[in-house]
Parts: structure tokens; sequence; C-alpha cells
């Protein structure tokens, strides 16, 4: 057996033996008794295993045994075969990342740390090879790799989730009366669901996520908090983190957290724009943000802080330097190979096709022009809003290094910043250019974007692919209320 493999040299690095030790140490401060070893699935989703604390320090080493097709959520086509994968499928090496140990608010028993994937030492074509349908893995190495090329520059995001928390009613599947009123900033909304945000900051805060501000949005029971911006491996982390807090608050409460792209029509939807900036130098600073001694490893209350921001023009005005610009090129270029990636589902294409409400249309950049799916917000930063809260954050920041390699590499001018109103030009007839306005369309254009396919390695964008078609035919199969509604009696 070669020991030679990425495994190895992952387990055998520099610094990681003092961070396992530091884990058993905080873990006994604690009273740690399970560790959650968690990785992410194509799809955003949450999964893993766990285990009791006392076998740390021999699964820091050798990593848990997880089946391969976990990544796809195990899920089955509309045939009835499992997207990806097989039964007969081997198991994968889930390696915990000890930096990102941190214990549960919820339940001071329990912690989670992060893994990075890997092929197991008895794979027949891969041995101890990195697990290409690991997003949060390649999203590490792909950081690094934009850094190296381009002499230490990276890229920090700020990012805004927007869900909406739900009431179920009357056994209903879907739900229809959320815990405030669909006004947006109102004080007094934002008041109602008090007990609700505040459990959410608080055990935000105590995983490391420096809160700051929050609002009641457009739609019934629709609340956005936001933490600060940070590296992309770290925010990304961060955002499944999020998701995973609100979820727990709910089921204490007889909720749902919803962050389904559209489930009302007619109602603001739950985008999650993405602020992005690039930046040189800085340090990795501790927040203080909790009092006391910290429930986990100091590394997961980091943030950056400091260096230039290599996006901002400083001479004045909102246009961005000439490197700025290269980095909008890029991003305009692949904007919609980067649209299926941020909105990856078909209910993503109702946020689009639900006009006047906020979302973007304009496969092209504006300043302040929110019709515009890039926009500069700040002269400080772009937002790209082509996503929503369904997205994988850790694939999306993945394919926008990508697109920004690509821009800064070829010098690609994104042309002149667009002012007119989209949404309200297109619907008058006029010549615009759009992004995909369903699946489907946005599938085909990944499909045309090798920069953008880059970001999906080895069989991960065949099997990405699959299962997006998979979900456009189960959508194609379903005959809907809408359906019966406008043909059940439209002859004779």
């Amino acid at each position: 057996m070669t020991t030679d493999t990425d495994y190895h040299r992952e387990v055998d690095a520099p610094g990681r033996a003092e961070l396992v030790e530091r884990v058993r140490k905080k873990m006994d401060a604690l009273g740690v008794d399970y560790i959650y070893y968690q990785y992410i699935s194509i799809t955003g989703r949450v999964m893993g295993k766990a285990a009791p604390a006392g076998h740390w320090e021999t699964q820091a080493r050798k990593g848990v045994q997880t089946w391969m097709g976990g990544v796809t959520n195990v899920l089955p086509d509309f045939k009835g075969n499992l997207i990806g994968f097989d039964a007969n499928a081997m198991e994968c090496i889930a390696l915990p990342d000890p930096d990102t140990f941190v214990q549960l608010p919820w339940d001071k028993r329990v912690a989670r740390v992060f893994c990075t994937l890997f092929y197991s030492l008895e794979d027949t074509h891969f041995p101890g090879k990195y697990y290409e349908f690991d997003t949060r893995g390649n999203l590490k190495r792909f950081d690094r790799e934009f850094r190296e090329t381009h002499n230490g520059l990276h890229l920090r995001v700020g990012l805004e989730p927007e869900m909406l928390w739900l009431k179920p009613k009357d056994g209903e599947v879907r739900p229809y009366e959320g815990v405030t009123k669909p006004l947006a900033y109102h004080i007094g909304q934002f008041e109602s669901a008090r007990d609700i945000w505040m459990q959410v900051s608080d055990y935000a805060r105590a995983m490391g996520l420096d809160m700051i501000q929050g609002d009641c949005e457009d739609a019934p029971g629709q609340i956005e908090l936001n933490y600060q911006f940070d590296d992309a491996l770290p925010t990304c982390d961060r955002m499944t983190t999020y998701r995973q807090i609100c979820a727990e608050v709910a089921r204490q409460r007889g909720l749902i957290a919803c962050f389904m792209a559209k489930p009302f029509m007619g109602y603001a939807a739950n985008g999650c724009h993405h602020n992005c900036s690039v930046w040189n130098g800085g340090e990795r600073e501790v927040q203080d943000i909790v009092p006391g001694e910290l429930p986990g490893m100091e590394e997961n209350w980091m943030y950056s802080k400091g260096g230039e921001n290599a996006f901002e023009n400083t001479e004045g005005g909102w246009l961005p330097t000439e490197l700025g610009h290269h980095v909008l090129g890029g991003s305009l270029k692949h904007i919609n190979a980067l649209t299926c990636i941020g909105a990856s589902t078909v209910n993503s294409y109702r946020r689009f096709n639900d006009y006047g409400l906020w979302a973007p249309i304009g496969a092209n950049w504006g300043l302040q022009n929110r019709s515009c799916t890039i926009r500069i917000s700040s002269p400080d930063r772009f937002e790209f809003r082509a996503v929503d809260s369904m997205v994988n954050p850790h694939l999306f920041c993945g394919a926008l290094l990508k697109a920004m390699d690509d821009g800064i590499r070829n010098k690609i001018d994104p042309g002149a910043p667009e002012s007119r109103n989209v949404t309200e030009l297109w619907q008058s007839g006029g010549d615009v250019t759009l992004i995909p306005l369903n699946l489907r369309d946005a599938l085909d254009a990944l499909r045309e974007d090798e920069v953008i396919r880059s970001a999906l390695p080895g069989r991960l964008y065949e099997v990405f692919d699959e299962y997006k078609q998979d979900e456009w035919t189960r959508f194609l199969r379903e005959v809907t209320n809408w359906d019966v509604e406008q043909y059940l009696h439209c002859v004779p």
C-alpha cells in the first residue's frame, strides 16, 4: 500500500498533530461525549456520522468510513436507480479538519467537526486521492490555487441568507402561515419574532458566527440575519452552520425553517446575495463575541482583518480598479453557468419569473441596479444576485473563483455598466440579454462552459447534471393544481 497519497499528506501535515491534541484538551474541558463528523453533499445538505469522543485520536488519524454515494443524498432517480452510484459503491474516508471542532450550544455533550473526503486506501483506481465529489474539499484547494496563482490575492465573501419561519397548519404539507407579516424592515414585525431570532443569534455566536444585523423582509415570516464577511471557506462553513442552527430552533419550537427559494408567488423570495471582494494581505484574528472560554477551537472565531481591498478604487467613485474590472469581466462572461449553480433548483426560477419583486434577470452588471445580476452595491464590493438560500455555497464560491481567475488571466473587459431597468425594458419588448429563466436552460449553459465545469472535477459534473436533469424530469412528470385549474374545463 502506497503512503504517498493525498490522504497521507493531509494526515502528516505540519501542525496537524498539535491541532488534534488541542481538540482533545478542549473536548475534555467542555465535557463533550459525542462528535458529528460532517461533510457536504453536492446540493449543500449536511451528511455524516456520529461517534463517541473517546475515539477522537483514532478517527483524527484514520477518519470515519462513509458510503461514497452519500454525496448525492442517497437519492434514487425517478426510475428508482441511485443517482451517480450503485449499491456496491465503496466506502470513502471522512477525515476531520480539527480546527473546525465546536460544541453544539443546544446540547453541550455533542460537538461537530467538518471533514475532508478521500477515496479509500483500498480503492482500485484512486487510493487515498482527494474525493472530487467533496465540494467543500474542492473549495479548499481552489482557494489555495487561486492565492498561489495571483500572489496571495483571495476572495472574501459576505452572505445575505433570507429564509422563512413558517407554522405548519392543519396537517398541510405546504405551510401557509408565517410568524410575521410581510412588512419589510418593520420593527414591530421583527419584535414579534424576537425570541426566534435572538435564539438563532445566540447559537450562532456560540459557534463562531459574528452576527452583525438583521431585519424582517417582504414575505410572511421572512427574516434575514447577517454575519460578518470573511474568506470564502469559513464563510461557506458558517452558512452551512447557520442553516443547521435554524433547523434546530425550528425543531424546538414546532416551526419550519424554510430556505426554499420561492414558497409563495407574489411575495419576495429567499435570495442569498453573495457580496464579493478580492484582497491582498490581512491577518486572521479571533473576534471577542462570546464570554469566557471558547466552546471550540479558536479558529472558528477567526476572521480576516486588514489588508488591501484590490477591488475598491480608493481614488473615489463607484467604478472598481482595473483588476476589479477583470474580476467583473470573468464573472459576467460566465454568468449563465454561475446562475445554474447559484440557483440550482426548479423552484429557484420562480424567483426570477415573479417580476418586480427584487430578483434580477439581466445578464449584465450595474451600479446600484437591482435588475442586474451583478450589482455594485458599494464601491468596495460587488453583489452576485442570482443566488438563493438553497445554494451549496462551497460549490458556488469554487465556481466563482474559476470565473474570476479567467477574468484576471485574460484581462476580460465587462463593458459599460447597465443603467436601465432591465426588467421594465424586457417587459416592454426591448433588446436585453437575460440570465437563464428555467433550470433546463441553466443546465445547458453549464454544459457549454468549460471554465465553470472545471469547478466540478472528475465525475462531479456528470453526476451533478444527472441529479439536476432528474429533478427537471420529475418536475415535468407532475400534474400541478395550476394544470388542473387552467385546463380541466378549457374545451369545448
